[in-house]
């Protein structure tokens, strides 16, 4: 029998790997459709900013309970599946509780932890549920916001619930398996005298006191089971749902934009252009960002802007499989609260929809996939980009440095450049700013007069 519980958990951990590393591998592929950018630069600011952003969660912060919170469960979550190597070293090895006896000072402590945490998931989780289901805080609400869609909903409901289950069979496995230690019962009694009863699942053992040793042993395997079981599920699921910045909210903070916030990038190409039309030196490099190595649906050579998701840069694309669709993007900006359709949030969950549906095409059709849709007018609409102001509103309410405004910026460029679909009051602007130097129909030589009209008054 534990012969078979070995290999049958082998076999789990084997295919859960596989799957994994096959999943990574195509949203690794996605990612790279976009066009390179080095982000590499100031490893020392940019391991700080994620140290303090997306461990630190600090800004998260500016609600202090909510940042609490999510803290909690967050880095409770992580923390507490540290105790996983012991799990799948016992389930490999058909051992139980392989590391107490060698670390025995430190080992109830740790459990104990591990228990504290789990308690604050728990209870976080319950919270969170009722913000979205109870309470229903607007920026979840689909009545608000049309991206809320079922599914989104739906997805925030199935880890929510699903981390509460993980919690509930990590505290009553600790608590059934203390009760066994107690009766001495099998490998189960080796340990006591080691292993004491922890500091949370001490409180459930009484659900037990009426369980058969039988009884017991079976409830005790059944929620390793499904604890182990649950975990390795929850990985998987995961790379398909929002969750997914579980794991790359790390590396999306360290290669976020470390540039002035109000700073918007010049096009190299329309740079270039400009100075070979005036006769001066060329000084812009070609960093390769109009073509594409990968293979995949390289970007067309000088487009500009972006009109699908091989013409954003590579971060662009990371930071859409990194949104946690939290709306406190959406929620702080000036033209969704006035009523406009523009959502920074709908923007990043298009982002990951478009490529999403590129990965479908790629396992029904193979690397060739084509088709004839295109992240601008079949995912956003012009009446969105049009909508926004570039306040940065959004950049700055992210808790992982997501930067919405560098999508919205480049769509709105290609449809500016390429389709010549700029409003009427933009080309004045344009045309004032090329004539004037500003966007305002004044001569350069009459901009002071207003000067004279005040001294005037004076």
């Amino acid at each position: 029998m534990e012969i078979f519980q070995q290999i049958l958990f082998s076999a789990a951990l084997a295919v859960t790997i596989w799957y994994i590393v096959k999943r990574i591998k195509l949203i690794a592929r996605a990612i790279n459709l976009g066009r390179p950018e080095n982000r590499f630069d100031h490893a020392d600011e940019r391991l700080k900013t994620m140290l303090l952003v997306a461990f630190g969660q600090k800004k998260m912060f500016t609600n202090l309970l909510v940042g609490v919170m999510h803290f909690v469960i967050y880095a409770g979550f992580i923390i507490i599946n540290l105790e996983i190597l012991e799990i799948i070293l016992d389930g490999i090895l058909g051992t139980h509780r392989l590391f107490a006896p060698y670390i025995t000072p430190a080992y109830p402590v740790l459990i104990d932890v591990f228990e504290v945490l789990a308690f604050g998931v728990l209870v976080v989780c319950v919270v969170f549920l009722c913000r979205r289901f109870i309470t229903k805080v607007p920026r979840f609400q689909q009545e608000r916001h049309r991206e809320m869609t079922r599914w989104p909903r739906t997805d925030a409901a199935i880890i929510l619930t699903a981390e509460i289950l993980l919690m509930i069979a990590f505290l009553t496995w600790n608590a059934s398996d203390s009760v066994l230690r107690d009766r001495g019962v099998g490998h189960y009694g080796e340990l006591r005298g080691i292993v004491p009863d922890f500091l949370i699942s001490q409180f459930l053992k009484p659900l037990f006191t009426n369980f058969s040793d039988t009884s017991l042993i079976a409830y005790e395997r059944i929620a390793w089971w499904l604890h182990i079981l649950g975990i390795l599920v929850f990985a998987i699921y995961v790379t398909y749902s929002k969750h997914l910045h579980i794991a790359l909210g790390f590396p999306n903070v360290y290669f976020s934009d470390l540039q002035p916030k109000g700073e918007m990038q010049n096009m190299p190409e329309i740079t270039k252009e400009v100075q070979l039309a005036l006769g001066l030196p060329v000084t812009t490099e070609d960093d390769g960002s109009q073509a594409n190595d990968n293979g995949d649906q390289p970007a067309e050579v000088g487009r500009f802007g972006a009109k699908d998701v091989q013409d954003l840069k590579w971060i662009n694309l990371m930071n859409a499989y990194s949104c946690t669709e939290c709306g406190r993007c959406t929620a702080a900006c000036p033209a969704n609260i006035t009523g406009k359709k523009l959502s920074p949030r709908k923007i990043m969950m298009d982002t990951r929809d478009r490529l999403e549906e590129i990965q479908q095409g790629w396992k029904v059709n193979g690397n060739e996939y084509r088709d004839d849709k295109s992240l601008l007018n079949d995912y956003i609409t012009a009446e969105e980009l049009n909508a926004c102001t570039t306040c940065q509103a959004c950049v700055n309410a992210c808790p992982i440095n997501i930067n919405p405004l560098d999508i919205i910026l480049q769509l709105r460029r290609y449809r500016v450049m390429e389709e010549s679909q700029a409003p009427a009051s933009w080309n004045a602007m344009f045309s004032n700013i090329e004539n004037n130097m500003a966007p305002w129909k004044f001569s350069p030589s009459d901009r002071f007069n207003w000067a004279d009209q005040v001294n005037e008054v004076k």
